[in-house]
């Protein structure tokens, strides 16, 4: 599989197991901790809207924010592991970067339109995004179950972007708000699109890289990239509230820093698609904070099409688990 995405790149094969290993059990609370941690950012996200600060300087700060705090101990211990990547491999990593930064802008901005709870389910349709990119760039075929997988979530976003009750009670202003909605989604697709290709070429890196430099170098692209279209557009970075600097500094800590790090440090101990699976809680956690903290209840129809992505991509990550359980019980 790596072959086909990396070509005579023989150092971005992924080591195999000789043996049995044995998952230690911080791994467990790395998933509680991954999952907690990522369910906030939504929720952190829109106190920064709400504090006036643009898209652009949100995104761009919770990764500048992470990459800093990083920097220290990556130069410290992992420097050598840094100076050692091949030209390919730092390709890879410019990338990933680049598709990270624009899954954050593009998701942030969505959170401007629409509820938490449809955009950050169509963000976590990610898993689903990772097996097509596979199959179109890896050439590998998908089992039934994440056809079938992919299928129902296609549907889900069908149910949230087309109003079913649209009709005569279609005023004005529900049009403006279906213009929103749409807007809405379309951001969170493109953010869950972009998301994929990190997730992608993270499979491949953090085989023979360990999490710590892999995410400081990832980070750093993102933030230099977010930076970067901040000066392009002259977006304001000063003169805002300071609760709204101390929500970004807790987006690039809790979130970026703990939610995401995690994740990918899981991919170490557990399959994939299998971690995948574990962020798909994240639509739950922050669709129930955004209730309690802005109450904030979709309409039903939002509600049901945000139900049918999860069940979706759910169905897809097992069918992907099951997948690789077979490729490794018959390599030949």
């Amino acid at each position: 599989m790596i072959k086909a995405c990396v070509p005579g790149e023989q150092s971005l094969q992924p080591k195999e197991d000789s043996g049995v290993r044995t998952t230690p059990m911080r791994a467990y609370f790395v998933i509680l901790l991954a999952v907690v941690a990522t369910s906030s950012a939504a929720i952190l996200i829109r106190y920064a809207l709400d504090a006036a600060m643009p898209p652009l300087l949100i995104a761009a700060a919770r990764l500048a924010i992470a990459a800093l705090v990083l920097t220290p101990l990556a130069l410290r211990r992992h420097i050598h592991q840094v100076a050692k990547l091949s030209r390919r491999e730092l390709s890879l990593i410019i990338l990933s970067g680049l598709c990270l930064a624009i899954h954050f802008t593009a998701w942030v901005s969505s959170l401007q339109y629409t509820t938490v709870l449809v955009s950050v389910v169509i963000v976590s349709t990610g898993p689903i995004w990772v097996a097509i990119l596979e199959v179109l760039f890896l050439h590998i075929r998908l089992s039934r179950l994440v056809v079938a997988g992919l299928i129902i979530a296609l549907a889900g976003g069908v149910i949230i972007g087309i109003p079913i009750n649209a009709g005569a009670e279609l005023t004005a202003r529900g049009a403006d708000d279906l213009s929103a909605t749409a807007t809405g989604a379309l951001l969170a697709w493109i953010g869950a699109l972009s998301v994929s290709v990190y997730m992608l070429i993270g499979r491949v890196l953090r085989a023979r890289l360990p999490v710590i430099p892999y995410v400081w170098l990832v980070y750093s692209v993102a933030a230099v990239c977010g930076c970067a279209v901040i000066l392009l557009t002259s977006t304001r970075v000063t003169g805002y509230a300071a609760e709204g600097y101390a929500v970004l500094l807790a987006m690039g800590l809790i979130p970026q820093l703990l939610g995401h790090s995690s994740l990918n440090y899981l991919l170490e101990y557990f399959p994939a698609a299998l971690v995948s699976m574990f962020s798909q809680l994240e639509p739950l956690g922050s669709a129930l904070l955004a209730l309690v903290l802005f109450r904030e209840l979709p309409p039903e129809q939002q509600i049901a099409g945000s139900i049918i992505i999860v069940i979706g991509v759910l169905l897809a990550s097992r069918g992907e688990i099951r997948q690789s359980k077979v490729k490794r019980d018959d390599p030949d």
